[in-house]
């Protein structure tokens, strides 16, 4: 192991970088727009300018690079599949950012990163089966067993946000319909927003509104009504000792309350008390996940 990890965490919004020492602290840590409108070579190249800012804050000296991406390789081709940053699927992305770097680096997906992350430093210590949930620009999730990550033979270990909740609901990315993110990420509620003429919000400044007319508290309902649906199926299906939320809806404290209520009305127990926690680690998670897994 060298002195230094470097994490990488690319999101839908933005890409993060972090360098971590050997004592899991944090000495460096920089943000830029992912701008992914304007298409994987651009992607790339945001990725370039922050690793050389880390490298030159460490003068260049031995590291280890990982990257947390949302989707996964296919092992069969080696291609990013089931990535809402949809210009990178298809693409072996793995290769394009170590050509790029010109430095080996671990990809793994961007939830798993989280929930590593959160299990062995964050809200998830010190329990054994650990589910971390993103709710961010979309919606994914991981599970650490023993302080272990599963990814699963198909790297599909987690993927609960593309679970069906709703067999006629909204059409997602991935070619389905009713995913657990077209109802509770930030880009799924704002479609619904959209779709109700409600345009002049984020899904993060709409939930956090003082006051709601009718129509937008029903939206509102629906969220916590659908979120409640969603991580009930996660705890009627493996039972985990701790829920972490992450992402930037996972901010929102009404979800603590109702959503709990609303989870828990829908588990197949008279008397649930898995704990639904928000992350410890802020929107460090990622990144420090990605460091760690890739120095691991």
């Amino acid at each position: 192991m060298t002195n230094y990890r470097i994490g990488i965490d690319l999101g839908g919004t933005k890409i993060e970088i972090a360098i971590i020492d050997q004592n899991n602290v944090i000495l460096f840590r920089e943000r830029i727009a992912t701008e992914s409108q304007k298409g994987s070579d651009h992607i790339i190249n945001q990725i370039i300018k922050l690793y050389k800012e880390a490298t030159d804050f460490i003068n260049n000296q031995p590291h280890e690079v990982g990257v947390g991406s949302p989707g996964s390789l296919s092992k069969e081709n080696q291609l990013l599949r089931n990535s809402n940053t949809v210009c990178l699927n298809g693409l072996p992305i793995k290769d394009l950012i170590e050509e790029g770097l010109q430095q080996p680096i671990t990809l793994v997906n961007d939830a798993n990163c989280f929930a590593f992350a959160e299990a062995i430093f964050g809200a998830g210590k010190n329990y054994d089966v650990v589910f971390g949930v993103i709710m961010g620009t979309g919606c994914g999730g991981g599970f650490v067993f023993n302080n272990h990550l599963r990814e699963g033979p198909q790297m599909l270990s987690g993927e609960w946000g593309h679970t069906v909740i709703n067999k006629d609901g909204p059409e997602c990315y991935c070619g389905k319909q009713g995913c657990v993110e077209t109802y509770i990420s930030g880009s799924g509620l704002e479609n619904i927003l959209k779709a109700n003429n409600i345009l002049s919000y984020t899904a993060e400044n709409f939930l956090n509104k003082k006051s709601f007319n009718d129509d937008e508290a029903q939206i509102l309902k629906d969220f916590y009504g659908n979120f409640g649906l969603a991580l009930a199926n996660i705890i009627n299906t493996i039972d985990p000792d701790i829920i972490v939320l992450g992402g930037g809806l996972s901010n929102h404290t009404p979800l603590y309350d109702i959503g709990i209520k609303e989870t828990y009305n829908k588990v197949f127990h008279e008397a649930p008390s898995t704990p639904i926690v928000k992350n410890r680690l802020g929107d460090s998670a990622g990144v420090i996940g990605a460091a760690l897994i890739g120095g691991s």
